[in-house]
């Protein structure tokens, strides 16, 4: 069986129904999609609460060919006992929800998304994968998950541990990695901050391989400090888009991420061994990030080194979604 991820373009979003679609087992084709404007967007909320689905509201959708033959062909003459074949839709993020519902209505398939489709009706939706700091309701098509999900295997890992020890010749054995990403809506980042905080970490990490990356979201002033310090390696984003974080999850013994990196924390929490600690810029008040970081430490994913394991989560999912 195949499942048609529709995708809005963001690559944290992409990622999140790849790993869906393979949690439950399927291949899958992508299929971008996009409201024709934020006002058909807005008219897709009072649309889903009259209980109406159209696609009309998102220009023609570029489906595979054999789904569109299998969509507009006849009846067979010879009628079948054996059920229809049809896809499974998979949507992340508020771009994806409203077209993921209308779609499996019009074929008569299954859906499933991940985050949480806040504004729309839960029905209609055979799975949600909702992530905790969502609060998301207690339905029995709701699923909880305490992170993002993360398109990863270990062939993934083995590519970028070998594609960072071209670059690293050093040793691996203490070593310890920094993930540094950049402000938000509800985090901050200064270089009097950054500088502490370096500060902090090489003190308790005399004698490791300390090792840091920072990302495109980054601010230059907080940059220049992190370049300042003596690493073992250092990856500047603004100078080389080498990714390392791969090689680091999988070689750290120990991972600090800027708390506002829920993509990066999802990732260092659910993958290799290290312990985990999220370094807080995050801005005061009982927003969505303060409630991720919160619920990680509490489950002992951040200040500790448990590991994520989604498989009854999954099997739940699969059991929802008829696979």
């Amino acid at each position: 069986m195949k499942a048609i991820l529709l995708t809005d373009g963001k690559a944290g979003h992409e990622n999140q129904s790849r790993a869906f679609a393979r949690a439950l087992g399927l291949d899958f084709e992508l299929v971008p999609v996009r409201f024709k404007s934020p006002l058909h967007k807005a008219l897709s909320y009072l649309l889903d609460f009259v209980g109406i689905k159209t696609l009309r509201l998102f220009p023609t959708l570029p489906l595979p060919h054999s789904l569109l033959i299998t969509h507009h062909s006849s009846p067979p003459s010879h009628p079948t006992t054996e059920p229809p074949n049809h896809p499974t839709i998979i949507g992340t993020g508020s771009g994806t929800f409203y077209a993921a519902k209308s779609l499996a209505n019009n074929l008569g398939a299954k859906c499933g998304v991940v985050l949480y489709p806040r504004g729309y009706s839960l029905a209609g939706f055979d799975c949600i994968l909702a992530p905790s700091f969502d609060n998301p309701a207690k339905r029995p098509n709701v699923v909880e998950i305490p992170a993002n999900l993360v398109a990863s295997d270990a062939a993934f890992y083995e590519k970028g541990v070998a594609a960072f020890k071209e670059r690293y010749q050093g040793a691996t054995e203490n070593l310890v990695g920094v993930i540094v990403g950049g402000p938000n809506k509800c985090s901050t980042m200064t270089a009097e901050w950054m500088k502490a905080r370096l500060d902090e970490i090489f003190a308790a990490n005399k004698g490791a391989e300390l090792c840091v990356t920072t990302s495109r979201r980054t601010p230059p002033d907080v940059e220049a400090v992190v370049d300042s310090y003596p690493w073992a390696y250092k990856l500047i984003y603004s100078k080389d888009h080498f990714n390392p974080i791969p090689a680091f999850v999988q070689l750290a013994k120990k991972l600090y991420v800027t708390a506002e990196s829920t993509g990066m924390l999802s990732e260092a929490c659910t993958f290799g061994s290290a312990e985990v600690v999220a370094l807080d810029n995050l801005k005061a008040g009982p927003h969505k990030f303060r409630r991720f970081v919160e619920n990680l430490r509490r489950e002992g994913y951040v200040d500790g080194n448990r590991k994520i394991d989604l498989s009854a989560e999954f099997a739940k999912a699969r059991e929802l979604m008829g696979l």
